[in-house]
């Protein structure tokens, strides 16, 4: 496991007024924080459970986490993925010797799918969040974040099914219990958003965002709760302000972040008047950006630039 860097922005800081710390987690193995949940799930396993192999479903990252760990530990992994998925992230899969099967238009048809298969086989399934130790496996970068910087008052998450916030703030909180813990998620897959502040489990029936790593449309029945004890608020972004951020990494901290990982930017920016924090985290959860969408997420930018001029 990478011990991934704590990275300053003096522009970012003279920006939002705060103290800001990226987890570049985009320099992880396989890009992306995933291989942490994947590789202390699969090393809990039995020699007799690996064995028989594993499956799971995924969206990108989770699915190359597991590939990649399955490959260290010799066990063979079985991959659904949606029709979608970018290639870049069906290649890279394939290329750490795991079987993917692409199905469905989306996670939740994938899921359903990977989960129907797991039943015949025999395989030990790693859910892509709804795990405790997968939630354990993402908590080790909040440790290490606390190590690197012990001043951090507020961390900022992006949430998808909930595995890495619930992971990150159970820890936090285990740390320092005055630590604040914001999830985001896109304002076109809320279902965690819903929850959270409805109180009750909610579904949605469609997601729509570039931000597919976090698309989920159905919240962890195990990640929920764990959420509404620990964390302390969860926000929405726009498509449009998560392409700016990730156009701004890119032209001031010269750093590729897919749309997962810039939506914990894009809500520091777009709430941070109502974010109290001096030393605030930022979780740069992945990397892997299907570069043939660069013209689109750029002309997104664009149009929240002209809104925002067009406001003042």
């Amino acid at each position: 496991m990478h011990r991934t860097p704590l990275l300053t922005s003096t522009t970012t800081d003279n920006l939002v007024g705060k103290h800001v710390y990226f987890k570049m987690e985009n320099q992880q193995k396989t890009g992306a924080f995933k291989f942490r949940g994947a590789s202390y799930k699969l090393m809990q396993l039995s020699r007799d459970q690996l064995s028989k192999g594993v499956i799971t479903a995924s969206a990108g990252n989770h699915a190359q986490g597991v590939a990649l760990a399955a490959k260290k530990l010799g066990a063979k992994a079985s991959i659904f993925m949606p029709e979608g998925t970018p290639l870049a992230k069906v290649n890279a899969t394939r290329n750490y010797g795991a079987e993917v099967i692409l199905t469905g238009e989306s996670f939740q048809e994938a899921l359903e799918a990977s989960i129907d298969h797991q039943k015949h086989t025999g395989a030990e399934y790693v859910h892509p969040f709804d795990d405790i130790e997968v939630m354990t496996g993402q908590g080790t970068m909040v440790m290490e974040m606390l190590r690197q910087e012990d001043r951090l008052d507020t961390i900022i998450v992006p949430i998808g099914g909930g595995g890495l916030i619930s992971g990150i703030a159970v820890a936090a909180k285990h740390v320092n219990r005055n630590i604040r813990i914001i999830g985001v998620q896109a304002a076109g897959a809320p279902a965690m958003y819903n929850s959270f502040h409805s109180h009750t489990l909610q579904t949605v029936d469609s997601v729509s965002t570039i931000a597919e790593g976090i698309a989920v449309k159905t919240p962890g029945e195990k990640t929920l709760p764990i959420i509404r004890n620990y964390v302390d608020d969860v926000v929405t972004v726009t498509d449009n302000e998560i392409a700016s951020a990730i156009v701004y990494m890119l032209e001031r901290n010269k750093t590729l972040m897919e749309g997962a990982g810039a939506a914990a930017l894009a809500a520091l920016f777009a709430h941070n008047d109502q974010i109290p924090s001096r030393h605030c985290g930022i979780i740069v959860s992945g990397g892997n950006l299907d570069i043939g969408i660069m013209a689109k997420i750029q002309e997104m930018a664009n149009r929240l630039e002209h809104k925002e001029k067009i406001a003042l």
